[in-house]
This record gives structure tokens, C-alpha cells and sequence, in this order.
């Protein structure tokens, strides 16, 4: 799977949830290609989730929220995640 189409995975299922008014996905795998522990087809990526539900909660709670969302593929194919609520 490539960044795009795991993109697109990542919106369609974050924006299923009602809570959930807006999702922007940043690629941020470049800034790690020297590193050890690269895997090839994982992907370091910043989430910038617009939503006043999550953001008035703590943000352990409204991460794992999110992690719960993408659990799959936070497994399969990214290797680390930023989330921002907004």
C-alpha cells in the first residue's frame, strides 16, 4: 500500500465517526529514511483531527480513541503516528 491510498483508508474511516469534523494526513516518512528501524512500506505520518468532542477530553483518551479507529492500520502500515486535535 502506498501513502495515498493509506490515506484515503485512514480519512474514510475516521470520518465514518460523527465526533469527527475534519482529518488531514501529513506524510512524514522522509524525515526518517536513514533510521535503523525503518521498515519499508511503514509510515511516519501526522494526523490533524478537527474535532470539539476530542478536543475537550484528555488527550490520552482522545488518542486512544483514534488508536482504536485505525487499529489495523497502526499494525500493518504506519510505523508512527502524531495526532493533533483541533
Amino acid at each position: 500500500m502506498d501513502i495515498n491510498q493509506l490515506s484515503e483508508v485512514i480519512k474514510k474511516k475516521i470520518l465514518k465517526h460523527k465526533i469527527i469534523k475534519n482529518v488531514e494526513i501529513e506524510d512524514k516518512s522522509f524525515l526518517h529514511k536513514n533510521h535503523k528501524s525503518k521498515e519499508e512500506g511503514k509510515f511516519h505520518i501526522i494526523l490533524k483531527i478537527e474535532s470539539f468532542e476530542l478536543k475537550r477530553r484528555n488527550k490520552i483518551e482522545s488518542s486512544r480513541y483514534i488508536y482504536k479507529v485505525l487499529d489495523f492500520e497502526i499494525k500493518t502500515y504506519i510505523h508512527s503516528l502524531q495526532i493533533l486535535f483541533t
